[in-house]
């Protein structure tokens, strides 16, 4: 539960207090405190100035955070020193708080060993006065720097992080796409089962109280039976559910790009992977779960086998685990290719899996495979459209909400595009499990008709890897 939220129940309205890197994270938290006031010192005004130039996430915000304020601010008939409303069209007229804008020098008695000259140590003294000038109001401090919290709660100031963003408070809470149906569920929604055959699925129509907690493209799965069930939530309306029986892609015969399924979560890629109807598909799963190397297959066996999708494009963030290794020299798609290894390791891995041909004809096919995979970076993907592409973005827990937005909106008509990652190996400064651009759309994608996503749970890459995953 975000904090705002959490302060609603009081009748008091609190005083947030907000730290500059509050509203370079996140503009609109200014539209985010409900009924509750807000106060920025001239710190925090300051900081926004200096940090507006550029052409990075945080420049960005730090101009649209000015923009907002000056909305606020050039109301008519506003009075700073009364407050000024913070009006959306949200909230309408009347609902919201006030903003309050420092208009005052503040010495708030701040210990002599921290210089008055820095500016957490400034917005600290502004929080210390207003909570001496108002004790029967709560003033908190809002800010997403863990060191000025821990300052502030050693001056003993009320402090808070800023957790609006967050999708999920706990990420074990984060939808799988899996759910397992117990006996529980049978004997509530078994009696008055139906099935039939189409198409070469079979198809089950349940009724129950459970139908509800379903979501259309979820994968529902039963072994406890003389016959194990693996299917695909199809439809649902009200206490309805209509389950499609799935293709095994673990039996040999049903082989995608020479490679079999090896356990359950990988067989219902799989399904989604190869079925037309689903434009959007996220895999979540820790290093070694085969999330790149299923989607590469069925990336190259839609594309050159069943000419479904006319070429693969692979981008992926930026973001090197230690030092920058500097300016790369060539073209984009050779500056590109240090960030591909993994790409390059599974097309390894999918070429030797071709027996035929011997030595030559596995060069040849590598060269065919490689010359329908296009590398393309993020920085110039604003403005385009791909039109029948299989579009793949890799580590995309590295990508902000709004990155992944503006990503996912290049697909074109017949464009597939799949985000693969791993939200415990985040690199990117400022991002949580929580905040990631992948937990945001697999927490607003579930439901779609035309979207679907599992959590790959088992390591197939090697038993020391599967140690090392669970160990380290």
């Amino acid at each position: 539960m975000s904090m705002h939220r959490k302060a609603r129940k009081s009748k008091v309205k609190k005083l947030f207090v907000l730290d500059t890197n509050v509203l370079m994270h996140d503009p609109a938290s200014l539209f985010r405190f409900e009924e509750h006031d807000l106060y920025l010192p001239m710190g925090t005004l300051e900081e926004l100035d200096s940090n507006k130039k550029g052409l990075s996430d945080v420049a960005r915000n730090a101009r649209q955070a000015s923009r907002f304020l000056d909305e606020i601010v050039s109301q008519k008939g506003g009075d700073i020193a009364a407050g000024l409303p913070i009006r959306t069209r949200e909230n309408g007229p009347s609902a919201g708080g006030r903003l309050f804008l420092q208009t005052e020098a503040i010495n708030g008695d701040l210990p002599a060993t921290l210089p008055a000259g820095k500016t957490d140590n400034q917005i600290l003294s502004v929080v210390r006065h207003l909570q001496k000038k108002e004790p029967a109001r709560g003033v908190i401090l809002v800010s997403k720097d863990i060191n000025m919290r821990i300052k502030a709660r050693a001056l003993g100031l009320a402090t808070e992080d800023y957790t609006n963003d967050k999708v999920l408070e706990d990420n074990d809470l984060l939808y799988t796409g899996i759910r397992k149906l117990d006996a529980a569920f049978w004997e509530t929604h078994g009696k008055d089962l139906e099935s039939w055959k189409k198409d070469g699925h079979t198809y089950y129509r349940v009724r129950g109280p459970m139908v509800p907690q379903l979501q259309l493209n979820e994968f529902v799965w039963d072994e406890s039976g003389e016959r194990p069930i693996h299917a695909l939530v199809k439809e649902k309306s009200g206490r309805i559910a209509t389950f499609e029986t799935l293709k095994d892609y673990t039996h040999a015969k049903n082989q995608v790009w020479g490679i079999n399924a090896r356990n359950r979560e990988q067989n219902f890629a799989l399904n989604l992977l190869m079925n037309p109807a689903v434009d959007f598909v996220t895999l979540l799963g820790q290093a070694g779960t085969g999330k790149t190397l299923l989607t590469i297959a069925a990336g190259l066996t839609q594309v050159l086998d069943e000419k479904r999708y006319s070429e693969i494009i692979m981008t992926r963030v930026t973001v090197p685990i230690g030092e920058d290794i500097g300016f790369l020299p060539g073209t984009e798609e050779e500056k590109m290719q240090p960030w591909m290894g993994a790409l390059e390791d599974n097309l390894d891995v999918l070429n030797a899996s071709d027996e035929s041909g011997g030595e030559w004809g596995r060069a040849a096919t590598r060269d065919l495979v490689r010359s329908r995979i296009k590398i393309k970076s993020l920085n110039f993907m604003r403005g385009r459209t791909f039109v029948n592409k299989w579009l793949v973005i890799d580590e995309a827990q590295n990508l902000t909400p709004k990155q992944m937005k503006t990503l996912i909106t290049r697909a074109g008509p017949g464009t597939k595009v799949i985000c693969l990652g791993n939200i415990a190996q985040i690199d990117t400064p400022y991002l949580t499990e929580g905040s990631s651009g992948l937990s945001f759309v697999v927490d607003r994608m579930k439901g779609w008709a035309h979207a679907g996503h599992v959590t790959l749970a088992r390591g197939e890459r090697s038993r020391l890897a599967d140690h090392a995953a669970e160990m380290l």
